[in-house]
C-alpha cells in the first residue's frame, strides 16, 4: 500500500514515524518551545535525522479546554514554518489544522498531508483540499476541544468510532476526495475517558475494516499519566510502549514527540521479526 502526499509517496509496507512540531504557546507538552522559524526548523531537522518521515506542524492547541485562535494568528504561525521546512528538508509535511485558509496556504508552500481533528467539518474545508494532491487524515472526536472531555459517553466506543469514520469517508468521497487519499485516526484522548481510550486501543484492529492507513497519536497523553501516575514529562516509556502496541495492531503512522526512542523500539521489533 502507498500513500501519495503531494509530491512525495509513503510506502506503507513499513511503519512511519511522524514527528510533532507545535508552533503554539500553549500545547500540552511542548508549547512555546518551537515558536521561532529557526527553532522549528532545527527541531524538524533533528527528527528527520533520527528517522521521522513526516513532520506534523500545528498552530492551534487542541488540548482539552484550549482556546481557539484566530485564522490570521494560525496562518502567521504555521505557513512560514511549512515553507521553511519544505525548502530545507526532504520530508512529508503534515499540517494539523481545521481552518480552510490554513489548509490552502500550507498546500501552496509544500504541505503534503492535512491532519484535521475535525474531519473537514468546517465550512470550506473539503473545498480547500479537494483539488490538491495531498493526503487527508480524518480523526474521530465528539464536540470541540474546549468541551470534549466534559462528559464523553459511548455505548460501545470502538463501534461508534467505526461508524463515525465510515460516515466521514462516505462524505468526503461523495464530495470529490478520492478514497485512496484518506488516512484514519481513532482520536485517542479526544472526547474519551481512560476506559474509552483503553477499550478503543484494545480493539483498534476493528478499524482495519476500511482498508485505509491508520494514524495513531498517543504520545505523552493523559491516558498514560492516568495509568502510570506520571506527569507529562515522565511519559516517555509509556508513550513508546503504546506506539509499539499500536504498530503491532496495524497502525502505519505513529505520531510522536520522541522520535529516537520510538525508532529504537521499532528497529528492535523488526530485528526480532526478521530472525530465523
Amino acid at each position: 500500500m502507498q500513500l501519495k502526499c503531494g509530491q512525495r509517496v509513503l510506502d506503507l509496507s513499513r511503519p512511519h514515524v511522524m514527528g510533532i512540531v507545535n508552533v503554539t504557546p500553549d500545547s500540552f507538552s511542548d508549547g512555546g518551545q518551537y515558536n521561532s522559524l529557526d527553532a522549528a526548523l532545527k527541531r524538524a531537522e533533528s527528527m528527520v535525522q533520527l528517522g521521522a518521515t513526516l513532520i506534523d506542524i500545528g498552530g492551534e492547541s487542541t488540548r482539552p479546554g484550549a482556546d481557539e485562535v484566530s485564522e490570521q494568528v494560525e496562518l502567521d504561525r504555521v505557513v512560514p514554518v511549512v515553507e521553511k521546512i519544505a525548502k530545507n528538508l526532504d520530508v512529508v509535511i503534515s499540517v494539523d489544522t481545521s481552518t480552510p485558509a490554513v489548509m490552502c496556504e500550507s498546500l501552496k508552500v509544500g504541505a503534503g498531508l492535512i491532519n484535521d481533528v475535525r474531519s473537514l467539518s468546517r465550512e470550506g474545508a473539503i473545498e480547500a483540499v479537494k483539488d490538491s494532491l495531498a493526503a487527508v487524515c480524518l480523526m474521530h472526536m465528539q464536540g470541540e476541544p474546549r468541551t470534549m472531555q466534559n462528559a464523553p459517553h459511548y455505548e460501545n466506543v470502538t463501534n461508534e468510532v467505526e461508524d463515525f469514520l465510515r460516515h466521514q469517508i462516505e462524505r468526503c468521497v461523495e464530495q470529490g476526495i478520492q478514497r485512496e487519499r484518506l488516512v484514519l485516526d481513532p482520536g485517542f484522548g479526544f472526547a474519551k475517558n481512560l476506559e474509552h481510550n483503553l477499550s478503543l486501543f484494545k480493539h483498534m484492529q476493528q478499524l482495519h475494516s476500511f482498508k485505509l492507513p491508520l494514524l495513531v497519536g498517543v504520545s505523552r497523553k493523559s491516558m498514560i499519566g492516568q495509568v502510570l501516575n506520571k506527569t507529562t514529562d515522565q511519559r516517555l516509556i509509556g508513550s513508546v510502549a503504546l506506539a509499539l502496541m499500536a504498530f503491532e495492531r496495524g497502525a502505519q503512522i505513529l505520531r510522536v514527540h520522541d522520535v529516537e526512542a520510538t525508532m529504537d523500539a521499532l528497529k528492535l521489533f523488526n530485528a526480532v521479526q526478521a530472525a530465523v
